[in-house]
C-alpha cells in the first residue's frame, strides 16, 4: 500500500509542468546588492522582496533600490499563492514610518515601493500607519518619488480615504488572479471589491495600477475579460507576470505561459486604454515601478 502511495506521489510530480528556460534568473550578487541588504537588516525593516521570494530580486537590488513591506511581515490573510506568512501579527509599530523613511534616504533611491501585509486584526486596518509613512517619506526624503501597492482594507472605505488624502504619486492594487479563481486563489478577498477599490482612487484623482498573474488555470478569455474590466475602471497601468509556486503548500502551476502570449495580453492592455503596461513571465508588480509614474 505505501508503494502504491509512493509511486502515485511520483506521478503527480511528474506531471507538473517543468519550468522553461525563459524563467531563468541570476543569483543576486553585486556591490550595490550588498549595500541594500545591508540597510534593510540594519534598519530591521520588511521587504516583499525577500517576504516573497521576488525572481527580480537580484536585479532590483542590484539597481538600488528594493520595496518596503510595513505593518509586520505575518498577514493576517491565508492566500493561495503568497509566501508571506500567514497568522496573529504583533502589535503596530508606530516607529515604523520614521525608519523606513530614513533607509530610504540612506540608499538615496528616486523611487520606492511601499507595500503592506494585509491587517484585518485593526479597526483601521493599518491605514493609519500607511498614512503617516508616506508623509515621513516626503518629510525625510521629498526628492524621491514613491508607489503604494495597497491591500483592499476589507472594503471599510474610511481606512482607503487615508490613502487617498496623503495623495501618492501612484497606487497599485492587485487584482491578482481572475474572477472565477478569485474565491481559491485570495481566500478572504473579492474580485468586485478590488475592482471597487481602483474605481474609488480613479474617482479621487489618483493615478491606479494593477498586476494579474497568469497560469494558476485561467482561459484566454478570462484574461481579457479582466484586463477590460480595468479597462472600465480606468486603471492607468497594468502588469501581466507569471504565477510561481512559493513552496508546495502552495497552489501548483497549472501551465508556464509562453512569452508570445505575453506580448500578445500586454498589446491588447495598450489598446483598451493603459497608459503603461508591463508583461512578460518575470514581471512581478513592482518590476520597473519607477517607469510607471508619469
Amino acid at each position: 500500500m505505501v508503494l502504491k502511495m509512493e509511486n502515485t506521489e511520483e506521478k503527480i510530480i511528474a506531471e507538473r509542468p517543468r519550468k522553461p528556460d525563459w524563467l531563468r534568473v541570476k543569483l543576486p550578487i553585486g556591490e550595490e546588492y550588498l549595500k541594500v541588504r545591508n540597510i534593510v537588516s540594519t534598519h530591521k525593516l520588511h521587504t516583499i522582496c525577500e517576504s516573497g521570494n521576488c525572481p527580480n530580486m537580484g536585479e532590483c537590488w542590484g539597481a538600488g533600490t528594493a520595496t518596503f513591506m510595513i505593518l509586520g511581515n505575518i498577514c493576517t490573510r491565508s492566500c493561495g499563492f503568497c509566501a508571506v506568512a500567514t497568522g496573529k501579527p504583533k502589535p503596530a509599530d508606530w516607529d515604523e514610518p520614521k525608519r523606513v523613511a530614513n533607509s530610504v534616504k540612506l540608499m538615496g533611491v528616486k523611487h520606492c515601493v511601499i507595500t503592506s501585509v494585509d491587517r484585518d486584526d485593526l479597526k483601521d486596518g493599518g491605514s493609519i500607519i500607511w498614512a503617516e509613512t508616506i508623509k515621513a517619506i516626503r518629510e525625510i526624503s521629498p526628492e524621491t518619488k514613491f508607489e503604494c501597492l495597497i491591500p483592499d482594507f476589507a472594503g471599510k472605505w474610511d481606512n482607503l480615504q487615508r490613502i487617498i488624502d496623503v495623495k501618492p504619486d501612484i497606487v497599485s492594487h492587485n487584482i491578482e488572479t481572475v474572477r472565477r479563481l478569485t474565491a481559491q486563489v485570495r481566500i478572504q478577498a473579492k474580485y468586485d471589491r478590488s475592482m471597487e477599490v481602483l474605481k474609488r482612487l480613479h474617482e479621487a484623482g489618483i493615478r491606479t495600477k494593477c498586476g494579474l498573474m497568469v497560469g494558476l488555470g485561467e482561459t484566454e478569455e478570462e484574461v481579457i475579460e479582466t484586463i477590460e474590466e480595468l479597462a472600465a475602471v480606468h486603471c492607468d497601468v497594468m502588469t501581466i507576470g507569471q504565477y510561481l509556486q512559493p513552496t508546495p503548500k502552495h497552489l501548483p502551476v497549472e501551465r508556464f505561459v509562453h512569452p508570445d502570449e505575453f506580448k500578445k495580453w500586454g498589446e491588447i492592455a495598450l489598446s483598451k486604454g493603459f497608459r503603461y503596461v508591463e508583461s512578460g513571465a518575470l514581471v512581478r508588480s513592482s518590476y520597473h515601478a519607477e517607469k510607471h509614474v508619469f
